[in-house]
């Protein structure tokens, strides 16, 4: 009883944003794994009533309340058609680290958070060793779309068709960079994040050309890591602290008027839940409260920045052909938590040899969630098919997005239906149309 009465004060933080909830179901409405599964837990007015009866001691189930807030997507959706303006990722993000916090995390997430990711060196060292004996492992499943399989079953891995480990991260083709800007334009700080670097530094290196090719200033610091969301997901508070102090301490000193990313997760991160988590972590000295601020402020992801910030398009030749069709998803992070939709589609535009075609439910989410995937990889996939049948029936040689790990989850969906439709990055589609350097 103590145990729980401890709880419920921990909890009691969070009473002021769960009363907003009106219970009205719009959430219902709009979220993707109600919509697979039909439970009024799944959906987030449930969550809500849930974390109330904790912090009104009408139940012991703090365990319960874990896992329900852990079959959560975290895509926004709720939040975005709330008519209350409940902040329910921000809430849930809250309430699993007091839950992680009081119950204690396992040790296998103590050593993936904590041991592996909050120390991006290490990180770094272990994926390359993955990277190099991957193949012993898995065989090759869509040639298209560059997937593999595993070539013995496995619980982690399952059906799935996945993206392999880059045989090169990015980190080690580009291990920090200083470019100074050409007269008038803007520098920027490119934040790779762990997906791009280890998965797909082809989108990195398409960052890279498209900001040299407008004469953007560019620093890369060493050492960067994980924007932290997966630690933060699974209610590790601590690794996330770490590996936010870590990232402002390679920052400091350094002058720039924007940090760049081409992940919408990462932008969504670093823009929102870093100044809001880390006030959670407690202890944060007010010099740290306003660099993040300020930070914050100066976050855009990649297609905000070169829409708002240079000449885009102005200088490519017309092609009135366009023989290749293209579509575009819209990640969560980036419309939902951002508002940011047209921007991505202004960089597909520019390149006069493709032809943009909208799905249908653009901005529906993929199914990915992060570790939500591996946990429910099911229900996961089910969301995924229906993004695939978007895609595929648009008739589209390539599907485009903002987001690396849609990025995994549309290849996933589209490589186990023997699709042959490529996936690619919205820089990747507008540094194809750039002129040699």
């Amino acid at each position: 009883m103590a145990d729980m009465k401890a709880l419920a004060r921990l909890m009691k933080a969070l009473e002021d944003q769960l009363v907003i909830c009106m219970r009205c179901g719009m959430c219902q409405a709009v979220c993707p794994l109600f919509e697979q599964t039909g439970r009024e837990a799944d959906v987030a007015r449930g969550k809500l009533a849930l974390l109330e009866g904790l912090i009104k001691e009408m139940f012991k189930d703090a365990r319960g309340t874990y896992e329900r807030l852990n079959r959560c997507l975290l895509c926004g959706s709720c939040a975005a058609n709330c008519p209350s303006g409940v902040s329910v990722l921000e809430i849930f993000l809250k309430a699993r680290s007091i839950l992680a916090g009081y119950m204690g995390l396992s040790p296998a997430k103590r050593i993936l958070f904590r041991g592996m990711l909050a120390r991006p060196e290490l990180f770094d060292r272990m994926a390359q060793w993955g990277a190099t004996f991957q193949k012993i492992f898995t065989k090759p499943a869509n040639e298209i779309l560059g997937t593999s399989c595993a070539r013995v079953m496995s619980p982690l891995i399952a059906h799935r068709h996945f993206v392999p480990l880059a045989e090169t991260p990015f980190h080690s083709m580009v291990p920090q960079l200083q470019e100074e800007s050409k007269p008038g334009a803007s520098r920027v700080l490119f934040f790779v994040g762990c997906l791009i670097d280890k998965l797909f530094p082809r989108v990195g290196q398409a960052t890279l050309r498209a900001l040299r090719h407008h004469g953007v200033g560019i620093v890369i610091p060493e050492k960067m890591g994980c924007c932290g969301i997966p630690a933060l997901a699974s209610g590790d508070l601590e690794a996330f602290r770490r590996l936010v102090t870590h990232h402002l301490s390679l920052f400091q000193g350094i002058a720039f008027d924007y940090l760049v990313t081409a992940c919408a997760t990462c932008t969504a991160t670093i823009q929102k839940i870093w100044p809001a988590m880390m006030q959670q972590a407690g202890g944060l000295p007010p010099e740290t409260a306003a660099a993040l601020s300020a930070l914050s402020e100066k976050t855009l992801d990649i297609s905000q920045f070169l829409v708002m910030n240079t000449d885009i398009g102005s200088s490519l030749p017309p092609n009135p052909s366009k023989a290749e069709g293209l579509t575009y998803h819209d990640p969560c992070h980036l419309k939902k938590s951002l508002g940011i939709f047209k921007e991505p589609r202004r960089l597909l535009e520019a390149n006069p040899a493709y032809r943009l075609s909208e799905m249908a439910d653009a901005d529906a989410c993929c199914g990915m969630g992060g570790s939500f995937s591996l946990s429910y990889y099911e229900i996961s996939r089910k969301i995924g098919k229906k993004k695939r049948d978007a895609i595929v029936a648009t008739g589209c040689d390539t599907v485009a997005t903002s987001c690396p790990a849609c990025m995994l989850q549309i290849s996933d969906v589209l490589s186990r239906s023997s699709d042959r439709v490529r996936v690619r990055h919205a820089v990747e589609i507008y540094a194809q149309s750039l002129p040699d350097p």
